[in-house]
């Protein structure tokens, strides 16, 4: 099994700043390889509250009974077989466990931006890289209504029990991965969809599983049952995954994202 290498300097040769942005790359490349995503990094003091931004490739719901199987190759996997949801993330590399408040500060903004979508409309296609798969199925033109947004609030600090309690009860897709420093002693990362999300009423149609993963003597991986209090280092031992008809989905973007202004 392949796994994401990511080099890290200790924290203390790290300047706030300098500590943020390498935990931005690093949680994009984690979850460009393994979660399907295509993100593009913001940055800057005028980013609206969004540290990445782009589309979350995951398959239609038609999928489960139609071709191609979730065992086949991955170039079997394109567009007309998946579809497209908006993703707005924060990313936070901070010590202290992370509460409510920047979820609800996250809530906000994806709130904000889907109001000016709505009032302004969609980037045209040629402006913006991310936006620019006019052929897809997922497109507003051709559905005739915006794809879903999900907030997805990344954490180097595990999340306190308010804060998952806060992110169950809202009524707006939420992701939240925790991806610890890469340390021997550090917990084990958790991931975290809410009802508005995950269940059969939610987004993905109760589906698609979401699952933090660990490698095993074998090479096969295996989700983490309860990782609350699991040991590991998550470069070596473990990773975000998903799951579909039961088997390990391929990870499929467009394209690998990258760092591209920001643009609604």
């Amino acid at each position: 099994m392949r796994f994401t290498q990511i080099h890290r300097f200790p924290e203390r040769f790290l300047s706030t700043v300098h500590r943020g942005t390498a935990f931005e790359k690093r949680a994009l490349a984690l979850l460009t390889e393994h979660m399907s995503m295509s993100l593009t990094r913001v940055g800057g003091s005028y980013d609206g509250g969004v540290d990445l931004i782009g589309w979350w490739w995951v398959p239609h719901e038609r999928s489960a009974t139609c071709p191609p199987h979730v065992t086949a190759e991955p170039r079997d996997w394109n567009a007309t077989n998946r579809r497209r949801l908006r993703v707005l993330a924060q990313c936070k590399a901070e010590k202290r466990k992370m509460g409510p408040g920047y979820l609800r500060e996250l809530q906000g903004v994806a709130y904000k931006y889907t109001n000016d979508v709505i009032s302004t409309g969609p980037v045209p296609e040629s402006s913006n890289p991310k936006d620019s798969y006019s052929s897809h199925s997922t497109t507003t033109a051709m559905t005739g209504q915006l794809p879903p947004t999900v907030a997805l609030l990344v954490s180097e600090s595990a999340f306190t029990r308010h804060c998952l309690l806060a992110a169950n009860a809202s009524p707006l897709p939420f992701l939240l991965v925790h991806i610890p420093p890469e340390e021997p002693d550090a917990l084990a990362g958790t991931i975290f969809g809410n009802p508005a999300l995950i269940s059969s009423q939610g987004v993905l149609k109760g589906q698609l599983e979401i699952r933090w993963e660990h490698s095993t003597m074998t090479g096969t991986p295996r989700p983490v049952v309860d990782d609350s209090h699991a040991a590991g280092d998550v470069s070596l031992n473990g990773r975000p995954g998903l799951w579909w008809q039961g088997q390990p989905l391929p990870s499929w973007t467009p394209d690998g994202g990258g760092d591209q202004p920001f643009a609604y």
